[in-house]
């Protein structure tokens, strides 16, 4: 099949890969890494979002006072406070791209269904890895394993930390302010799960898993809890270049977030013979407990 000529300056689908008889109907997609953000923060408080700059009100958790007690001793009532946090939906990121009748008639790829597909994913990946850095940063400070100057050396040589240690301090200083051993999360790095599967790791053994039986795992990362962490692999950890990477761990409940895809939409293009497809994601976020979040900052190896 002849391939039909491009105007001068016209860029898409360039090397003419669209063509069916040069190139498969299947096309090489990239891995895709998982989501986590969703899984580990409360989505409870997300409403309706209509529009960028919309807001969510959440009724903080009343504190209650509780004092000591004598038979007969007349007890003072408390006032409840309906104290509110904000969340503003003040993150937006969009996509966009156009497909031309020509390419879109001769071609036996659905290239718009594909291209929506991938631009919808890479607004989701933005988001998470937008959130975690965000969670990183809004941790509580006392909460922090290592440091960005001196992040901590992981692995099973000499004078280097065995992994599991890792989420056994983030663990213990979650514990130290009383965060609910329930739905707690540890999201980290795929090196990080590399060096925890090593044949030196303590991940096998039925104590730690808590399963009947010890299995190596794979996937989310794990079925089961390690330190009574559910366990997240991701790229999106945050990183400063080759010098360090953060795993997060804390409870569902630290931070909220609201997030939805608010519009798709395809038009055709006024200048030439083509549909745009653009996509919004509007999104907020916001650390409603610092305490029940912890970082350890590890060196990259």
């Amino acid at each position: 099949m002849a391939v039909v000529a491009k105007a001068a300056g016209w860029g898409n689908l360039n090397t003419g890969n669209w063509v069916p008889e040069i190139w498969s109907q299947k096309v090489l997609k990239f891995f895709r890494r998982a989501s986590v953000v969703e899984d580990v923060t409360n989505t409870d408080y997300a409403g309706e979002i209509s529009s960028f700059g919309d807001k969510v009100n959440i009724i903080k958790e009343p504190a209650i006072t509780v004092a000591a007690y004598a038979r007969g001793q007349k007890l003072t009532t408390q006032d409840l406070a309906d104290d509110e946090i904000e969340m503003q939906v003040d993150k937006a990121n969009a996509f966009q791209f156009k497909v031309d009748d020509i390419e879109e008639r001769q071609s036996h790829v659905n290239w718009q269904a594909l291209s929506t597909s991938s631009g919808a994913y890479k607004l989701k990946d933005t988001f998470d890895s937008e959130v975690l850095e965000y969670m990183r940063q809004n941790a509580l400070a006392a909460n922090y394993y290592g440091s960005t100057g001196s992040p901590i050396d992981t692995g099973f040589s000499a004078g280097e930390v065995d992994p599991l240690t890792v989420m056994a301090r983030l663990q213990r200083l979650l514990d130290d302010q009383d965060v609910p051993e329930e739905n707690r999360f540890f999201v980290a790095a795929p090196i990080f799960w590399e060096q925890m599967s090593d044949v030196n790791s303590k991940i096998l053994p039925v104590e730690v898993t808590g399963d009947n039986q010890s299995p190596l795992r794979n996937g989310r990362v794990f079925d089961g809890l390690i330190r009574g962490f559910r366990c997240y692999k991701t790229n999106n950890a945050p990183k400063s270049g080759s010098t360090w990477y953060a795993s997060v761990a804390g409870h569902m409940s630290s931070t909220a977030t609201a997030s939805q895809i608010a519009k798709t939409e395809a038009f055709r293009d006024p200048d030439s013979f083509a549909d745009i497809v653009r996509g919004l994601h509007l999104y907020g976020r916001k650390v409603i407990r610092p305490e029940a979040l912890a970082v350890a900052y590890v060196s990259i190896d």
